[in-house]
């Protein structure tokens, strides 16, 4: 069983497996099935590992934001944006705040993907230096969704294991959340470099830009009521989460111009896929006894994995090896209990914040990266370095001091 796991995690730093077509789901999903026929563990009992709660919530979610997305909701927001008459500064600023509220509500990947393209050309028709703005829109995605339980899958997660309530955790994440945007528009508007990128030089588009779907106003105006709906369901009831997005979702799919099956087809399953064959492999894991052993280890050493300092430095780490789901769930059975809520609140944060360290550590990077070089802007890892290492390290000490200061 160790090596089971060992393999699969393996797969997850590496982002699938030596000379094998597989990807991290793939590696998920055959780690499950490797977990069943090794230790003779029966379907029935390997789907009760699975936290049915998060995949619902995050399956509805993907619902919602497939919605926005194909009824032009994002690319209009990007050009109403673009269209404004700021300045430079202005705009970057503005930018930065529209993608980070909607990466609270939806998913960053959906919104990184639908206004990457939109945000490049309006950079290029008005002549400013498009990689400022990029990393803008990766940075503050990726920082932004931590604000909420529903910004990202691994808020998701936590919050469904944890029993978080919505609205406390919105209270404890906003404050370390909006002077972390603060600081990327700083360094974004004044930091090195600021003024120094452009496109000159770079090559043309790989291929023809896909036209931004027209903006449904019908289609746009459901969705949002849907989403402001369950939004306010959250702060304001003790409703399952899950089953008021499953509900809404539902409503979303009663539609005569949106066929159920376009989509679901937006939904990402490959990701449900890897959080299934996490689950089960990560419980067979831990029925081994060996992870409670080594945290119990630290604990014996004065090193409490649920304070803020150890967690920060662990959840950093883990997360820039093995992508922040994986993380978050090899630490997650190790932060229930007394203080559970604010380990929670903390690991929700700090593996959301790790993602903007590297180009590799946010899925929300690397689809802005690629999208980039589609419109001929090089955005590599050494760009992405010089605003991703200081903005991140930036915030984690802003993390750091706020949560110390509530834990006192």
């Amino acid at each position: 069983m160790v090596a089971v796991f060992a393999t699969v995690y393996l797969g997850m730093f590496l982002g699938g497996l030596p000379m094998l077509k597989l990807d991290r789901a793939g590696v998920a999903l055959l780690g499950a099935i490797a977990v069943i026929a090794i230790t003779g563990e029966t379907v029935e009992s390997a789907a009760r590992a699975v936290d049915l709660p998060t995949i619902v919530l995050l399956f509805a979610f993907m619902v919602v934001s497939a919605q926005l997305r194909m009824s032009g909701f994002y690319a209009a927001v990007a050009q109403r944006v673009g269209a404004m008459p700021l300045s430079r500064t202005g705009l970057l600023g503005a930018l930065i705040a529209v993608a980070a509220a909607l990466s609270a509500v939806f998913s960053n990947d959906v919104v990184c993907l639908a206004m990457t393209p939109v945000v490049a050309r309006l950079c290029l028709q008005r002549g400013l230096p498009p990689v400022p703005f990029l990393l803008g829109l990766a940075c503050a995605a990726n920082i932004g969704s931590a604000a909420t339980l529903i910004g990202n899958p691994q808020n998701m997660l936590i919050g469904s294991v944890l029993q978080l309530p919505f609205s406390g955790y919105l209270r404890l994440a906003l404050p370390p959340v909006l002077a972390s945007l603060v600081l990327l528009w700083a360094w974004l508007a004044w930091g090195p470099g600021a003024r120094g990128d452009s496109v000159a030089g770079a090559p043309g588009p790989a291929t023809a830009p896909a036209a931004d779907p027209p903006l449904d106003r019908w289609q746009t105006t459901k969705g949002l009521a849907v989403a402001g709906a369950l939004v306010a369901v959250f702060l304001a009831t003790d409703w399952p989460r899950d089953v008021a997005a499953l509900v809404g979702a539902a409503v979303l799919l009663l539609s005569r111009r949106l066929h159920s099956g376009q989509v679901m087809g937006d939904v990402d399953w490959l990701l449900l896929l890897l959080f299934i064959g996490l689950f089960v492999v990560n419980d067979a894991f831990a029925a081994t006894g060996l992870a409670g052993q080594a945290v119990a280890w630290l604990a014996g050493h004065g090193v409490q994995l649920a304070e803020p300092g150890p967690l920060l430095v662990v959840g950093v780490a883990l997360s820039n090896l093995v992508s922040n789901v994986p993380a978050v769930m090899l630490l997650l059975p190790h932060l229930q209990g007394d203080g559970g809520t604010q380990a929670g609140v903390m690991l929700a944060l700090v593996s959301t914040f790790a993602g903007n360290l590297l180009l590799v550590g946010s899925i929300a990077n690397l689809i802005v990266a690629d999208l980039a070089r589609q419109a001929g802007i090089t955005l590599d890892w050494r760009r992405h370095a010089a605003t991703g290492v200081p903005v991140t390290l930036g915030s984690l000490v802003l993390l750091w001091s706020w949560m110390a200061w509530n834990v006192r």
